[in-house]
């Protein structure tokens, strides 16, 4: 067994949502550890496109959060080097086919500025003039220049890396929590580095937060969405912002557990384009779907005819954390003290990690949270909800049940 070591906190999770929480905290002055099964962006956040939106979001609590996190991203591509992170200010551009769709999508457009939102709508003659390669045919669209990208994860490495300040634990993989006799957080057990002491943890384990939650006793309904992407063969500028079709607003917002996929098209400054986006609750099944291959394909092509005679190089797939009210989860445990949430994110992860880390971390200085109203993203709304199936799946990214996953309960000394 290894000898027991002792942190500030230790968080969970090595993706995005968990670098963020740690650069954050460390900047605060607190010691952090970062435990992580597999690798730095080993899972949703390796497996995303790095996009950084404010475009799909209707007003209300996570447009808020996104607004804050664009701030901090722009600081943040400052203080790591724009080029180091990929960093991309591109703009969005959402087109409507049809005149309803148009006035739907005016309609959200109005909404979102009157929140500070960043928008103008394009005329049909205007859309190629911004996207020379576009489709003809649309009614128009709404381009927004708030909208950017980074390399999701280079960003989460560069994170964990600035400043020197956060040890990082791969390979280690959680088996449980140690909790004082108040039930408390004390630490957590590893299979690898054996038990990590600690005043407090940071469940940033994205997908597999509900299986977190449920090593330490507590609840949260966590699921997986399954989501591929697209990769094509490096190409000149054809795609200069993020375009998607409006409908994509609507699957984003949706709780169905189908197939769902609209056409989402994005440049990147290496120069393969990148094509998504499909959405389907099917556990953690990796099985590869041409059909949804195809149906991603065929609605990029819908957008931007040109693709029809690129070659894709790859797919790739991942989970989407998905809370029922897709809302993340970002706070306190209900249940157990010094048990910190943020995960759920979905898939706007990457966008919202900046200020979920910030606020986050001053929770756990014991201060309030300032910029934003935490309130909605209180992991205790689903204290009541039951157990249900969220805890499918094991708490760092594999798709079996771990047979050690309990939580002990000690005294905290010498841990």
């Amino acid at each position: 067994m290894s000898e027991s070591r002792s942190w500030d906190v230790v968080v969970i999770g090595a993706g995005m949502v968990g670098a963020a929480c740690a650069h954050y905290a460390a900047a605060a002055g607190l010691r952090v550890a970062v435990v992580d099964r597999g690798s730095v962006a080993g899972g949703t956040t390796g497996a995303g496109e790095g996009n950084l939106l404010v475009s799909d979001k209707e007003p209300g609590p996570e447009l808020d959060l996104a607004q804050l996190s664009l701030r901090l991203w722009s600081d943040l591509a400052a203080e790591l080097g724009p080029d180091v992170v990929e960093f991309e200010a591109k703009g969005g551009l959402v087109v409507a086919s049809t005149e309803p769709g148009l006035i739907a999508l005016r309609r959200l457009m109005d909404d979102q500025t009157d929140c500070g939102v960043k928008a103008e709508e394009v005329s049909a003659e205007r859309l190629r003039e911004l996207e020379p390669h576009l489709a003809h045919g649309f009614a128009g669209g709404v381009r927004y220049p708030q909208d950017a990208q980074v390399q999701p994860a280079l960003a989460a490495a560069h994170l964990l890396r600035a400043g020197g300040a956060v040890e990082l634990l791969p390979d280690t993989e959680v088996t449980g929590f140690a909790l004082a006799p108040d039930g408390a957080v004390r630490g957590v057990r590893t299979a690898r580095a054996g038990t990590l002491s600690c005043g407090a943890v940071v469940n940033a384990a994205g997908t597999w937060g509900g299986a977190v939650a449920a090593l330490a006793g507590s609840h949260l309904p966590v699921l997986p969405r399954r989501g591929f992407v697209l990769v094509t063969e490096p190409l000149p500028r054809v795609v200069r912002h993020k375009v998607y079709a409006a409908d994509y607003v609507a699957d984003v917002a949706s709780g169905s557990a189908g197939l769902q996929s609209s056409g989402v098209v994005e440049g990147t400054a290496a120069g393969p384009v990148l094509i998504g986006a499909s959405r389907e609750r099917v556990g953690f099944d990796r099985t590869l779907s041409v059909p949804v291959l195809r149906r991603l394909a065929a609605q990029a092509v819908a957008l931007f005819p040109v693709l029809a005679q690129v070659r894709t190089l790859r797919a790739y797939r991942g989970f989407r954390p998905y809370l029922p009210d897709h809302l993340p989860a970002i706070g306190p445990d209900p249940v157990v003290p010094g048990l910190f949430h943020a995960c759920g994110h979905e898939g706007a992860g990457i966008g919202l990690a900046p200020a979920t880390g910030m606020l986050l971390a001053r929770l756990l200085c014991g201060q309030q949270p300032g910029e934003l109203d935490l309130s909605p993203f209180d992991p205790g709304r689903f204290a009541t909800s039951g157990s249900g199936d969220a805890n499918s799946g094991d708490t760092n990214g594999s798709d079996t049940n771990s047979s050690d996953m309990t939580a002990d309960h000690t005294t905290g000394e010498g841990l």
